[in-house]
């Protein structure tokens, strides 16, 4: 069965398929030929995954793609991704529009919060660069987000640490899981913790983990008078040439940050000759402050500046008439020049 929702201007909102493909290439014209046409191979993958599309969301993995069209022009598309590990938080990873018509995004992000939050959904996440003022109204006046904190991207250009020694990380096992949830949870500030902590399935390599459409190698710290695991690092990318670097650290153990960063950026060029490299910076960590001042010292630039939106559902006990609430998070993403 295919489902859409219709309104009186006989807007239709339904599933991505595989013939909408000369559609969304005219919808994305504007894009150069090489950008276009990975955006347009990544969409139609989407569209492909047909068996992936009837699974119930408890089992979901992979990316699910929605369009508006009115009079079968698209004038609109979003795709969400549930959470490794926690496929009740949904991303929001790709909300496109015609110009100004920003009425269209709005009702594809009603129409994921009322069609997975039915499903079991409990959070939607989304990051929104802080300068789109637009697009930041479109989320929390028109769908009702909050806006929790700030995630920054800081370009490792030119980087000159202090010292050439690497920390002796490991890889990440799944057998580490719930320390490393634990680690990353006790490291939020407290303000966060009711929409921003993560279970320890979200660290855990699923066994599908080459179907998705990026690459992260993950790798811990341990103590090693007990093994306790004092530093989880994580490093992504999407298309092989830029990599955010991520980290948690436990407040008791002084880990020189110069080693972090030393360690990642030989992880990097291991495998790639060529490559840009990022630190993320998350604001609602209680070393954040810390951070920020290393990195300024280091004559490092940020880059990018994304506001972290949340949405969560629940059903107040006193009022049940008031049945829904979100809250959203996302990653970041870099874009090549």
């Amino acid at each position: 069965m295919v489902n859409k929702l219709y309104n009186k201007d006989m807007t239709v909102i339904r599933r991505l398929n595989c013939f909408d493909a000369p559609k969304i290439k005219k919808m994305i014209s504007y894009l150069t030929d090489e950008d276009s046409e990975k955006f347009s191979r990544a969409l139609t993958s989407d569209a492909m995954l047909i068996v992936h599309n009837l699974l119930p969301l408890k089992y979901k993995f992979l990316p699910s793609s929605y369009i508006l069209l009115e009079q079968k022009e698209i004038l609109g598309l979003i795709t969400v991704i549930p959470t490794r590990g926690n496929p009740y938080k949904i991303n929001i990873s790709r909300l496109i529009f015609q110009q100004n018509m920003y009425d269209v995004g709005k009702r594809l992000v009603e129409f994921v919060i009322a069609r997975l939050g039915a499903k079991g959904a409990s959070s939607f996440i989304v990051t929104v660069d802080q300068c789109h003022d637009e697009l930041l109204n479109l989320f929390m006046q028109g769908c009702g987000f909050r806006q929790c904190s700030y995630e920054n991207l800081w370009k490792l250009e030119n980087f000159k640490p202090e010292t050439e020694k690497k920390a002796n990380f490991r890889y990440c096992q799944n057998s580490d899981a719930d320390q490393v949830a634990k680690l990353y949870n006790n490291e939020l500030k407290n303000l966060y913790k009711p929409s921003l902590q993560r279970l320890k399935e979200e660290y855990k390599e699923p066994f599908f983990a080459g179907m998705n459409n990026f690459y992260k190698n993950r790798y811990v710290l341990e103590e090693p008078s007990n093994h306790r695991i004092v530093a989880y690092l994580s490093i992504t990318t999407s298309d092989n040439l830029n990599f955010i670097i991520d980290m948690s650290l436990n407040d008791g153990y002084n880990i020189p940050y110069d080693e972090i960063i030393n360690f990642a950026l030989g992880e990097i060029s291991s495998r790639k000759k060529v490559f840009y490299a990022f630190l993320k910076h998350r604001q609602y960590t209680n070393n954040a402050d810390l951070l920020e001042k290393y990195l300024h010292e280091r004559n490092l630039n940020c880059i990018q500046t994304q506001c972290v939106l949340v949405k969560d559902f629940y059903k107040p006990v006193k009022q049940e008439e008031n049945s829904l609430q979100i809250f959203l998070f996302g990653e970041n993403e870099v874009v090549s020049n």
